[in-house]
């Protein structure tokens, strides 16, 4: 995996990303409640603060609690929230130690299709459906991860010229379209709340 990301919109967290399978799975764990560049700025963050260049799941789960809630929380915060990110973070890893010997390329390497890959994505700790979704349509998008079926199963996220989620983003005018669908799809749901409030 060698691929130039524009995600974190910072030159050495973007090299990071793309070259990194656990640092890619770990900054869309981060994307939630902090704006997207923000989230996958961190993995970078982590890296450096842990001394490394790159980061590493074995290292990482057999980190003390603690310790790594501290790395996450120094200033600047890697999230919003370091504290629970961090132990979101350490489940991850020891999931990957568990199950895929630490080494998170292994969740989708080789795997037969697309269903296969969205099952794999979704058992990961931290990765509802949607998340699963839209990390599979950058698998799929941008890291040239394309098992049979897997626009169809990475749902709406799959779709080709579509400017819906972090898959979508490969420089600022991306960005700047993806946000402003975020936005939208925020509006209407807001307004979809108010018309039911408004029945009731």
């Amino acid at each position: 995996m060698d691929v130039t990301l524009h995600l974190a919109q910072d030159p050495e967290a973007d090299a990071l990303l793309g070259r990194s399978p656990l640092a890619a799975l770990t900054g869309m764990l981060l994307d939630q409640q902090v704006p997207m560049e923000w989230a996958f700025k961190g993995p970078r963050t982590i890296a450096e603060r842990l001394g490394a260049d790159d980061l590493d799941a074995h290292e990482i789960a057999a980190q003390d609690p603690e310790v790594f809630a501290a790395v996450l929380s120094e200033k600047p915060a890697v999230h919003r929230y370091p504290g629970s990110m961090a132990k979101r973070i350490q489940q991850l890893c020891q999931y990957l130690v568990e199950h895929y010997d630490g080494n998170a390329e292994l969740v989708w390497k080789g795997v037969g299709d697309g269903a296969e890959l969205l099952r794999r994505l979704e058992e990961l700790p931290g990765f509802g459906r949607q998340k699963a979704q839209i990390f599979l349509a950058l698998l799929g998008k941008q890291l040239g991860v394309r098992p049979k079926g897997w626009r169809e199963a990475a749902g709406p996220y799959g779709e080709a010229k579509s400017f819906r989620s972090v898959a979508d983003i490969t420089g600022p005018e991306s960005l700047a379209k993806v946000r402003a669908h975020k936005q939208e799809m925020k509006a209407a749901a807001k307004a979809a709340k108010a018309a039911r409030s408004a029945e009731g």
